[in-house]
């Protein structure tokens, strides 16, 4: 069994500092590596899907959270407030106010909807010390987050794809979805009577509820319903994962809203000129990127799949006297956008630099034979053990560019023989 805590510092992905804080982990190298192929890649399915792309600052005025709910009924999960002269200001806990603010900011016809608007952006949520762990409950929180605002009419079709975005990324990360969750509220919420920790309003509940059992109705996706697990401001659908130890987490989510629509008098000028309240559809894809590097940590014992690996491809003359092909090879790897290093003689014997690169996908070696042959050959080693052979060093950086961008879990295309 994988822990990730262990794991990520064994690997040197991530770490934490006590004078930094609890809860606030810093990416290494190869760390970042893994986190910002994640955020390009999530960024990529977004654009091919519609989305538009936007930043927003990690402080807000307190009056802001106070309008979009979160201070009444998420304030203990808030930083306490920051005096800035007569003003007060908050890091935020959420993405969604800022959202809101910016769909405000200018007009919009019913021309311009579903409005997907996508960010990868820092939110901050006041843990106690002692839930604290790894990557996967920490306070400084790197969101895959989007709000598309939409008609009535959308916010199915809408939340239907968003699962189908969550779906093929699954695929692609390898990623298993242990089931899908219909987060409710509890007896308070059901009531309308709010609680102190939900949004006091009973049509919006139904309505809502409504809404996501259709969305999962139509998917053909077998869910469960959970009292007490909903956002403060209405009903969700969970994508719940779980780790080797069989602890359920929530990764995913998509929400429909019509809460801050209201609160934020958000509003699309219709068909007939007047104006009407759009619906806002919450979704995130992979959730947090440190959940879900975490979760791909333990899943994979750090040897991810190609795409995502920090290191690709190693180049491993045997000696000084094939450094110079070597170096070829590195060039043209990197040239080709491929995450490449050279490990040369000077790192130690041939066997303790292959043992040392186990979890590096493909490995290069060039001896005196493959330097001098015509061709410019590489022995390849996988690292499941395989050995393909010899193969022409373009040959081989083509294979690893097409399996990359294939984003799937094999290494090599045709079948070969482990040695």
């Amino acid at each position: 069994m994988h822990d990730h805590r262990r794991l990520g510092r064994e690997l040197d992905l991530f770490d934490t500092d006590p004078l930094m804080g609890a809860g606030l982990p810093y990416w290494l190298p190869d760390g970042a590596v893994v986190r910002h192929t994640l955020e390009e890649y999530v960024r990529e399915a977004e654009r091919a899907a519609g989305y538009r792309h936007v930043y927003s600052p990690v402080l807000g005025k307190r009056e802001l959270y106070e309008i979009s709910g979160h201070w009444a009924h998420y304030s203990d999960d808030m930083f306490p407030p920051m005096r800035l002269g007569a003003e007060e200001v908050v890091l935020r806990p959420s993405l969604c106010p800022h959202h809101a603010l910016i769909y405000r900011s200018r007009s919009h016809s019913y021309r311009e909807l579903p409005l997907r608007m996508a960010e990868l952006g820092g939110m901050y949520r006041s843990e106690l010390s002692g839930v604290l762990g790894g990557l996967t409950r920490v306070r400084s929180i790197q969101l895959n987050d989007a709000h598309i605002f939409c008609t009535l009419e959308q916010a199915v079709q809408e939340a239907r794809a968003a699962l189908q975005l969550i779906a093929r990324a699954y695929a692609d990360l390898g990623i298993r979805a242990a089931r899908h969750r219909l987060s409710l509220p509890g007896e308070a919420g059901r009531e309308g009577a709010g609680g102190g920790k939900y949004v006091a309003d009973p049509g919006l509940w139904r309505r809502a509820t409504a809404l996501l059992r259709e969305v999962l109705d139509s998917s053909g996706i077998p869910y469960e319903e959970a009292e007490g697990e909903a956002a403060f401001y209405g009903p969700k659908i969970d994508v719940q994962i779980t780790d080797p130890a069989g602890r359920e987490a929530t990764l995913s989510t998509v929400q429909i809203d019509f809460h801050q629509p209201e609160r934020f008098d958000l509003h699309y000028i219709g068909p007939d000129g007047a104006k009407h309240r759009p619906v806002m559809v919450h979704r995130s894809i992979i959730g947090s990127v440190e959940r879900v590097v975490a979760h791909l940590i333990e899943q994979h014992g750090g040897a991810f799949p190609a795409w995502l690996a920090p290191v690709q491809l190693l180049i491993l003359p045997v000696s000084q006297a094939q450094l110079s092909a070597a170096e070829k090879l590195l060039r043209r790897a990197l040239d080709q956008g491929l995450r490449a290093e050279l490990a040369g003689p000077e790192h130690g014997s041939l066997g303790a630099r292959i043992r040392a690169a186990r979890l590096v996908p493909y490995q290069a070696v060039i001896g005196e034979r493959e330097a001098e042959a015509d061709g410019d050959l590489v022995a390849v080693r996988l690292r499941d053990g395989r050995r393909p052979g010899a193969v022409p060093g373009a040959e081989l950086l083509a294979r690893i560019a097409a399996r990359v961008a294939a984003r799937g879990p094999e290494l090599w295309d045709a079948v070969v023989d482990a040695v």
